[in-house]
């Protein structure tokens, strides 16, 4: 029986001056990114890498994520109107059905990722630093950034959960009146768990580097695919499906993950194994 629900309904912008707004999504999406530059700056110092590099780092992680964010959506998501519709992809309006300024609407988790380790191939390769202690150090603060993401989609009461009678169900005013799994607020919580688990992994075990770059992708996508379950579809093709899309999309990095940190492992135990 549900006893209480959280009736959410917050205004998008913390600061609305009619001529700007600072929406809650893009302040925490900032934030992400602060953290995250604080967290592989301290890294950077610790391994002895020259923290200058930090800015152009963070405009590759940056371009990165939002690329391979924005295409992922489109690709992925809603290919049926971007392949109609190419230029919308890059431009922050729409044509059809009338000229609407919208910004970029829809960003997809899976395709940021691959942004990212595209963009630090390409940082790696250009200032000649081993892209596998790259990863580590991007993907310790993945989750982090992670975190601070779905917190800005539940101020927008968007990506929420399937109907339910838990106590502490939301009530997105914004979609409907049906009390709801706080969807967003489990990824948030989960993610930043990982986080913590794998920052103090690192600091008392270390490992080849790589290996933890694999364990984070495994541990974020294994639970991608289960708070799938609770979620409401994000795209109308999705109905019926065993797996949604964001399921079908995790398995590869789930298999990833497991490769990369099975070769680490084993590449330890030979060294160890030697000496």
């Amino acid at each position: 029986m549900m006893i209480d629900t959280i009736i959410w309904d917050p205004n998008d912008a913390l600061i609305d001056l009619g001529f700007f707004a600072l929406r809650y999504y893009s302040l925490f999406f900032l934030l992400a990114f602060v953290f995250s530059y604080i967290v592989v700056k301290k890294q950077f110092i610790k391994h002895q890498i020259n923290v200058e590099l930090m800015d152009s780092l963070t405009v590759y992680v940056v371009l990165g994520t939002l690329i391979g964010a924005r295409l992922g959506h489109c690709l992925f998501y809603d290919f049926a109107y971007y392949s109609k519709h190419p230029l919308e992809i890059i431009l922050p309006f729409t044509f059809t059905p009338e000229f609407k300024i919208t910004g970029f609407q829809g960003l997809a988790s899976h395709g940021g990722g691959i942004g990212i380790m595209v963009s630090l191939i390409l940082f790696s390769r250009k200032f000649k630093i081993k892209l596998w202690f790259l990863l580590d150090q991007i993907a310790l603060v993945v989750p982090l950034a992670g975190a601070c993401i779905r917190m800005g989609n539940l101020m927008n009461s968007e990506i929420i959960g399937k109907p339910t009678d838990v106590r502490w169900a939301f009530v997105f005013l914004k979609d409907d009146n049906i009390p709801r799994h706080p969807a967003q607020l489990y990824e948030a919580i989960a993610y930043l768990l990982i986080f913590g688990f794998v920052y103090l992994m690192v600091k008392k075990y270390p490992k080849p580097s790589g290996f933890y770059f694999g364990l984070v992708i495994f541990l974020i996508f294994c639970f991608r695919i289960a708070i799938e379950f609770i979620k409401e579809d994000q795209s109308a093709f999705e109905a019926g499906m065993l797996l949604n899309m964001g399921q079908i999309l995790s398995i590869p990095f789930i298999l990833t993950g497991l490769c990369i940190m099975y070769l680490k492992n084993k590449k330890q135990t030979i060294v160890l194994k030697n000496n």
